[in-house]
């Protein structure tokens, strides 16, 4: 026997960080949009954001931080001149003047007090390109201990310089040492961000909506309701409406070619039927024709409940219908055949479905409830999304390993349950036929009267 080569482990190294990574790929897909129109704008959206922000860093590390060094070179040249100065003529008159000159022609303010130790260095701030900008500019240029302060007054800068016999304190405009146009740049940035980004919703959206537009018709298809759609949108998007109209046609043309079938079948076996009836009812009524007439009635009743299956609901058009007269229409049904069902309604009464093809759903679960239980009730709810029925009865159930095997055609469960008793095992088939061509469904579980619950859940 050949055997199949197994793929060797992965070395311990390398399957970690694999399973790590699989599960920040998993973790991210659960945090991905689920819509094709967030999706779609998130991949408009995310690249701009990134060069955005490309962008602002090298125009933050390049140009800013190319002015704000050129300013600052200046400044501090300004401070060294005052020093060289000072130092030159310490007479306090040159000192007066030295605080005129630097405050009318240099635009700052300086001050020799007394000599003493310098505040304690004040902590970095995040963004220290100004900082770091003078303090390397001060110890090229003046190279004496200095304490700098950029951060306490927002508009202003502090530096003292620690001279020989006093310590020149410094003021100066925040602009004279930083360009202070950056927010010009960043609303800029922020606003050309805004319009590209609502333009591409616009845009978007005018592009998605062609393709909710083939959604809902696809979903009103398969429904059974009739929906005004023309292709329009991008080629690719029209073409897959052309390609859903072309299919559309063929399906309703091959449901018309099986009804004209069936119809012919149904029209033919019914009139040799009736033969049969004709021939018997003139043998007189001995106890042959009797068993014969026996025979042939379950023979039409089989014939018509094959051909039902065979239809299903197609010809029919789905209707606006109050729930709360079909569910009282169908317990008078079933009191004329001598049972008792209680219904109830909660929600909108108003649905959309096709009316006859429902009642038949409904009423095959009734039917088979009220064949296997003394008790029946119908309970009815209607959300915004669905309309959910549930059937209930206190038969003997149906096991949960057999549950979907009822639905299949012709499938008998033992004499303990057998649904369709003395048909033909093709009610529940057809109801499940009939729920699902409304979009829906029906399901089997446990009553909480003891006995089977079905389920039948379509939209509205």
């Amino acid at each position: 026997m050949m055997r199949t080569p197994t793929r060797p482990p992965l070395p311990n190294y390398l399957g970690k960080p694999l399973a790590l990574w699989r599960g920040c790929v998993q973790k991210l897909k659960s945090v991905m949009p689920k819509g094709l129109y967030a999706r779609a704008l998130l991949i408009v959206i995310l690249p701009m954001v990134i060069l955005q922000t490309v962008v602002t860093y090298v125009f933050l590390e390049r140009h800013w931080q190319l002015v704000t060094h050129q300013l600052s070179t200046a400044l501090v040249q300004d401070i060294a001149a005052i020093i060289d100065i000072h130092n030159s003529y310490p007479q306090d008159k040159n000192d007066e003047t030295l605080t005129r000159i630097a405050q009318q022609r240099m635009n700052i303010d300086i001050e020799f007090i007394p000599k003493g130790p310098l505040p304690p260095p004040l902590p970095k701030p995040f963004f220290s390109i100004v900082d770091s900008a003078l303090s390397k500019e001060i110890s090229r240029q003046i190279n004496k201990p200095f304490w700098l302060d950029t951060v306490g007054r927002s508009n202003l800068i502090e530096i003292r310089v620690l001279l020989d016999n006093s310590i020149l304190r410094v003021v100066a405009y925040r602009s004279a040492a930083y360009a202070a146009n950056s927010y010009i740049f960043l609303l800029w940035m922020l606003g050309t961000s805004f319009v590209l980004i609502v333009v591409a919703m616009a845009f978007l959206r005018n592009q998605i909506k062609p393709i909710v537009q083939l959604m809902n018709a696809a979903e009103a298809f398969g429904m059974g309701r009739e929906a005004d759609f023309r292709p329009q949108g991008a080629r690719e998007i029209r073409r897959a409406g052309y390609a859903f109209i072309e299919m559309k046609r063929r399906i309703e043309r091959n449901i018309e070619q099986r009804t004209a079938m069936l119809t012919g079948v149904s029209h033919d076996l019914r009139t040799i039927l009736t033969r049969f009836k004709l021939s018997l009812a003139l043998m007189g009524t001995a106890p042959e024709a009797e068993d014969m007439q026996k025979d042939i009635d379950e023979m039409q009743r089989m014939l018509e409940a094959y051909l039902a299956f065979a239809r299903g609901d197609s010809g029919e058009a789905a209707a606006k219908i109050d729930m709360q007269d079909f569910l009282a229409g169908l317990r008078s049904e079933a009191e004329r055949h001598g049972a008792e069902i209680a219904v109830s309604l909660q929600g909108d009464p108003q649905v959309i479905v096709r009316p006859a093809a429902f009642k038949r759903c409904l009423s095959n679960l009734i039917g088979n409830a009220l064949v296997h239980a003394k008790k029946v009730q119908v309970e009815a709810f209607r959300d915004q999304r669905f309309l959910t029925v549930n059937v209930d009865d206190n038969g003997p159930g149906i096991p949960p390993e057999r549950r979907e095997d009822v639905f299949r055609p012709f499938f008998r469960l033992d004499p303990s349950r057998n649904q369709d008793q003395g048909g033909t095992g093709l009610g529940l088939a057809i109801a499940r036929d009939i729920a699902r061509s409304h979009g829906g469904d029906i399901t089997l579980s446990d009553s909480p009267l003891g006995g089977l619950r079905a389920t039948v859940r379509v939209p509205v």
